[in-house]
């Protein structure tokens, strides 16, 4: 009964999200007195949570998110694309495998349309210090059929 109870939670939300044809507000990742990161769903259909645990201008290599959200398509691929602006400029464009059907990195490669990923750990990324200024990015997760998993905006600004 409990999981009928989520299901209808999810469509209702779901339902509500499509014809109300709004977007998705915008979270806070962080927010310190010289750092503040925001993002919204780019996706109309789905929003989901992203966190970190630090939130300083000195970008430590080994960073502790938590993601979650419910899989609206099969991964056994996964990779992200980044793609960071400044004033409009490209300055930055990278993509990543996160997970091939050869060699999955994280416990939730593999999962199916309709499963939860939660991940909650470290990342590992190369350290640096943010520098001032206002900065835009656009992140996109997809499988390998090229179907979106998950998009987002986020703006980063540094004083």
């Amino acid at each position: 009964m409990k999981g009928f109870t989520a299901a209808l939670l999810v469509g209702s939300l779901l339902s509500l999200s499509r014809s109300s044809n709004k977007a998705w507000p915008p979270h806070t990742v962080c927010r310190d007195g010289n750092l503040e990161v925001l993002y919204q769903s780019c996706d109309p259909l789905q929003d989901f949570g992203f966190s970190v645990d630090q939130c300083s201008k000195h970008l430590k290599p080994n960073l502790n998110v938590r993601f979650g959200i419910i899989l609206r398509e099969d991964i056994k691929e996964l990779f992200l694309d980044v793609a960071l602006f400044n004033k409009g400029s490209p300055i930055l464009n990278f993509s990543y495998p996160i997970c091939e059907e050869d060699l999955p990195k994280f416990s939730f490669c593999g999962r199916r349309k309709g499963e939860q990923i939660y991940f909650a750990g470290p990342v590992n990324n190369p350290g640096f210090e943010i520098l001032q200024g206002e900065y835009q990015v656009l992140l996109e997760l997809y499988n390998e059929n090229h179907f979106t998993v998950a998009c987002a905006n986020a703006t980063i600004i540094c004083s």
